[in-house]
C-alpha cells in the first residue's frame, strides 16, 4: 500500500476519532529509508499462427501386372496416394520455397527376397491447376530403362516443387500423386514383396 493510502486511512480514523472522543490531532508519519524491489517478467513470443503441412490420402498402394513392352521384362503399375500440402500460415519466410521428395527402400520378399529400389520409378502429376507457382517433378525411370534418368527412386526424387512459398501460399493447398511403376527381371522370384516409400515435405531458400 502506498504511504498517501496509508495516511488516508489513519486520517479517516483520526476523524472517527475526533467525532467520538471530541480531541484527537492528525499524526504525521516520519520516513526513515526506501528499499527497492525489482519486478521481472519474460513474455515470450507468440506462436506462429497456421503451418506448412503435408498429409498422404492413404498409408499403403499395391502395384500390379502389365504387359510389359519389353519381353525379358516384367513391369507392376500402381499409383501414388494422394498428396496434399497445406500452407494456411499468415505470415510466410521471405526469399523460401517448399518442396516434396520421395525415396523407396528394398521390396522385401516374404520369403526373404529382395528387389532393389533402383527398379521402381514414378511419374509426378500435380493434381491442383496452378499459374505456375507449383512445378511437378520429372519423370524417373528405373535401372531397366534407357539413360539418363534411370536411376530409380534410390536417393531423394521431386515430387512437387514451389519456387516461392509466399506465391503458393495464396492457393493454401495443393494436391499431387504420380503413376508408380516397377520393372524386374523377367526371371525374378515369384512372392509377395512391399517396400516403403518415405515422402518428405521441406521448406529452404531455392
Amino acid at each position: 500500500m502506498s504511504r498517501r493510502g496509508v495516511i488516508a486511512r489513519c486520517s479517516a480514523a483520526a476523524v472517527g476519532g475526533l467525532m467520538v472522543v471530541g480531541m484527537a490531532g492528525a499524526a504525521i508519519a516520519d520516513e526513515y529509508g526506501d528499499e527497492e524491489v525489482v519486478v521481472s517478467v519474460e513474455i515470450e513470443a507468440l506462436p506462429p499462427v497456421g503451418a506448412l503441412t503435408m498429409s498422404v490420402a492413404a498409408e499403403s498402394t499395391t502395384l500390379s501386372e502389365v504387359e510389359s513392352e519389353d519381353a525379358d521384362v516384367r513391369q507392376f503399375n500402381g499409383t501414388l496416394p494422394k498428396v496434399t500440402v497445406t500452407d494456411d500460415r499468415e505470415s510466410v519466410p521471405e526469399d523460401v520455397g517448399w518442396y516434396v521428395t520421395g525415396q523407396s527402400s528394398t521390396f522385401v520378399g516374404v520369403a526373404g527376397g529382395e528387389i532393389g529400389a533402383e527398379h521402381l520409378g514414378w511419374a509426378p502429376r500435380l493434381l491442383t491447376a496452378n499459374d505456375g507457382e507449383v512445378a511437378e517433378g520429372p519423370v524417373v525411370d528405373t535401372v531397366l530403362d534407357a539413360p539418363p534418368n534411370n536411376v530409380g527412386l534410390v536417393a531423394e526424387e521431386l515430387l512437387a516443387l514451389a519456387l516461392d512459398s509466399t506465391g503458393a501460399r495464396v492457393a493454401g493447398e495443393w494436391e499431387a500423386d504420380a503413376d508408380l511403376f516397377l520393372k524386374t527381371p523377367k526371371g525374378v522370384a515369384p512372392d509377395s514383396y512391399s517396400a516403403t516409400l518415405t515422402l518428405t515435405l521441406w521448406e529452404d531458400a531455392l
